[in-house]
């Protein structure tokens, strides 16, 4: 079992066993974006009493999670193939989605819910940057990841691919940033997404369906961030070393 103290990083606790993110969600952690922090100052930024929360996070551990052990022992290659028919696949059969029932809303309720608006803009936003953000993986990050992997000691480009990707994973990075407070923005005004009293059943389904999205963004954020990044940094700096 994982030892968990006040100055273990989030983002190695969700890593060890991902229904630890259930826990963070309820205290209002950030374990994605904000995964590269200790508990200890994670607690601090949001009120919560550290001590507790590795108590209810030692709880949890003593079961190990099948989906995570078997995620960190896949390939950089095959953790990369995995987020691609995973979570990109899923991002782009669910937005048109979401993007016509955030529509119709905004047709039919948004006399009364202005707010409608403000979740549609956003939404569409999150969109569109998403898909050019999986394109640049999908044709730049993911296979200069497998040519670093698959570049020997003695090629000459080898520390131009190195710094490639740093490059690049710096800027998904940034990318994750602007749309994990995007989605913070779409909570505050969907109430974390709680149907409204006047709501419809379009109502309802359309707010589960983004409250789903959600979820699955903040695992796909935390597969690259606090997983695939870490362990891509690691290898080009043992690369860099040698």
């Amino acid at each position: 079992m994982m030892n968990i103290n006040s100055e273990t990083i989030i983002g190695d606790v969700v890593q060890e066993n991902f229904k630890a993110a259930q826990i963070f969600d309820k205290n209002k952690i950030d374990f994605c974006c904000g995964g590269n922090i200790s508990l200890a100052e994670a607690c601090q930024n949001a009120d919560r009493n550290v001590d507790n929360l590795i108590t209810e996070l030692e709880a949890l551990m003593i079961v190990s999670d099948p989906d995570s052990n078997y995620i960190n022992n896949l390939s950089l290659e095959d953790l990369s193939d995995y987020i691609m028919k995973r979570h990109h696949t899923y991002v782009s059969e669910v937005a048109p989605f979401l993007q016509q029932k955030l529509q119709k809303l905004c047709d039919v309720h948004g006399e009364n819910h202005k707010e409608l608006f403000e979740i549609k803009e956003l939404f569409d936003g999150a969109v569109q940057n998403l898909s050019k953000h999986m394109e640049n993986e999908e044709s730049i990050l993911f296979p200069t990841i497998i040519k670093m992997l698959k570049s020997g000691d003695e090629n000459p480009d080898l520390g131009n691919v190195r710094e490639e990707v740093l490059s690049i994973i710096k800027l998904m990075e940034e990318e994750h940033q602007t749309e994990g407070e995007r989605f913070e923005r779409i909570s505050e005004l969907t109430n974390n997404f709680t149907c409204p009293p006047d709501g419809c059943n379009t109502f309802q389904v359309t707010y589960q369906t983004l409250k789903d999205f959600e979820d699955d963004l903040h695992r796909h954020i935390h597969l690259e961030n606090n997983i695939l990044f870490k362990k891509t940094i690691a290898l080009a700096r043992e690369i860099n070393s040698n």
